[in-house]
């Protein structure tokens, strides 16, 4: 580890970053703030980007796509770096698209944070929501604006993602979502309708993966990820199509 100020001690470090997978999503409450309350269920797939730690600064970014990965203050790694008062270069490469819904910002600053020996889930969530989440990972209850972590036990479970060939912006589904007046899921993701008001392009993806599947495909959180139980194959032009199992939590 690197303390600003000080000499390298542990550069450089290579570091794994599991994504979330979001089974279930209700929002339960809108705080004073804007911050919105859930109750979700969420897992960890093995769809993980890799982040190499070395002398330096700054954060380069390789293999990226969906939606731009932010720079600067705006990069989750960069934040978590600066809660530890740690100073290092991150290359991530990434394997979890940008924009997808599957908290890859949240998983790669998570990393960094179990990588420097923070474990408060409070501290974690005031660098993003979804952090506090990956930084225990596994399966678990999701509460509050993310802080809350209620761990579940882990069962060995496989999915099939389909991501479109675009990112989605977590802020424009929670802005539709309160525009259409706080709509209720009716497959078990309350931001689901949200979504696809925002981005109607998204149906056509879910339609083929459950078209592939034989069965309702679910949106991962704000979107766009589609997935189903179960491991099925199939050519999606212009998307990408994976199958995902899950991880126990961190150090199980």
């Amino acid at each position: 580890m690197t303390s600003k100020g000080r000499g390298p001690i542990g550069l450089p470090v290579s570091l794994t970053a599991p994504a979330k997978l979001t089974l279930s999503l209700r929002i339960v409450g809108v705080r004073d703030d804007g911050y919105h309350l859930v109750d979700a269920e969420m897992v960890s797939p093995d769809l993980i980007d890799d982040i190499e730690l070395s002398v330096g600064s700054g954060v380069d970014v390789v293999g990226a796509r969906g939606l731009e990965v932010p720079t600067g203050a705006d990069n989750l790694v960069e934040r978590a770096l600066d809660t530890l008062e740690v100073s290092a270069h991150a290359t991530i490469t990434k394997r979890i698209p940008a924009g997808a819904g599957l908290g890859g910002g949240s998983a790669d600053a998570a990393a960094v944070l179990a990588w420097g020996g923070m474990t408060d889930p409070r501290v974690a969530s005031e660098i993003g929501a979804d952090v506090a989440f990956c930084l225990r990972g596994g399966r678990a209850r999701v509460s509050g604006i993310g802080e809350r972590i209620e761990p579940l036990a882990y069962v060995p479970t496989t999915f099939s993602l389909l991501t479109p060939p675009f990112g989605v912006s977590t802020p424009m589904v929670y802005a539709a979502w309160d525009q259409l007046g706080g709509p209720r899921g009716s497959n078990g993701n309350d931001l689901e309708p949200a979504a696809l008001h925002a981005y109607p392009e998204l149906s056509e993806w879910r339609d083929e993966l459950s078209r592939i599947a034989g069965s309702q495909a679910r949106l991962a959180g704000s979107g766009g990820t589609w997935f189903v139980e179960g491991a099925f194959d199939g050519s999606v032009r212009g998307a990408t199509l994976c199958v995902a199992h899950t991880l126990p939590a961190r150090g199980s």
